[in-house]
């Protein structure tokens, strides 16, 4: 006779199962959300490297780059495939962070990183649902920096929601610190099988992907320090998002320089996920 656990265990351990089963077909759509993250973050880029050459373009966020691929050529299209993959993408991030696929361990630094996964895992499902509104024509909301402060305004109005603010704001520096530090020590042919590249072309990938993450750890840092500046001013509105951190830049002296850095490091952090999406090494369990 066959029995089944009803304990936390059992669960877990039946979840995992269930996983396996599933797991090509979670890798697969993974691989697919890599490929999305690309699209996203290489629109994002383009845009701001256009505005800082002069070139037209934006400063935008994720979800106005959702919203500037809708109106090319097979826009709708796209952003089914698009929120697809981030969908993929955002259910193999819980289940390899519950399941330990990535070998981060139990400790604090491996908890903070797998805690880490499913919230990027949560954000980038959002932003799947983003997609599919848009795609849909049901909206898609504001951009990332309303959205911030309407989540700030939120916390602000908690129990403890300036220490909660100013929390998070630490946390996203943190995070932006910790994009910084592996864009110079991170051991990449950990994650990615590069083994069938020209020892050139490997190079010229890791080359690409610490450019990428340093840019975008500036702009992570950027974020949080809006959110710290929201909490010790008590002001939500002072909170903004990626499209208000790449406009700073802009506003800076040398603005256009500094920004054209950070949206060419974009570029390549969309690189970087292409790569992702080809040669990862990807486990569910």
């Amino acid at each position: 006779m066959n029995t089944m656990s009803t304990g936390p265990g059992g669960v877990v351990a039946g979840t995992m199962g269930a996983a396996r089963e599933v797991a090509p077909w979670i890798v697969r759509l993974a691989r697919v959300g890599y490929a999305a993250k690309a699209v996203v973050y290489f629109t994002v880029g383009a845009l701001a490297a256009q505005a800082a050459f002069g070139a037209g373009g934006a400063t935008t966020d994720q979800r106005g780059a959702l919203r500037t691929l809708l109106d090319q050529p097979m826009g709708r299209a796209l952003l089914w495939v698009i929120a697809l993959g981030l969908f993929g993408y955002a259910v193999w991030g819980v289940i390899a962070a519950m399941s330990d696929a990535e070998r981060r361990g139990s400790d604090g630094k491996g908890l903070a990183l797998r805690i880490g996964m499913v919230v990027r895992a949560l954000a980038y499902g959002a932003l799947g649902v983003t997609a599919v509104r848009l795609a849909t024509g049901s909206g898609g909301g504001g951009g990332s920096g309303q959205r911030t402060q309407d989540w700030t305004a939120r916390l602000m109005a908690m129990p403890m929601g300036r220490t909660l603010v100013l929390a998070a704001g630490a946390g996203v520096i943190g995070y932006g610190l910790y994009q910084l530090y592996r864009s110079y020590k991170a051991k990449l042919s950990k994650e990615l099988d590069l083994s069938r590249l020209t020892p050139d072309a490997a190079t010229w990938v890791v080359r690409s992907a610490r450019f990428g993450m340093a840019a975008r750890g500036v702009v992570f840092t950027i974020v949080g320090w809006f959110l710290l500046r929201a909490g010790m001013e008590r002001d939500a509105s002072e909170a903004g998002g990626l499209g208000d951190a790449l406009a700073t830049l802009e506003r800076q002296a040398y603005g256009p320089w500094l920004l054209g850095a950070v949206a060419l490091g974009l570029i390549a952090y969309a690189v970087y996920e292409l790569v992702n999406a080809r040669y990862r090494r990807i486990s569910v369990a």
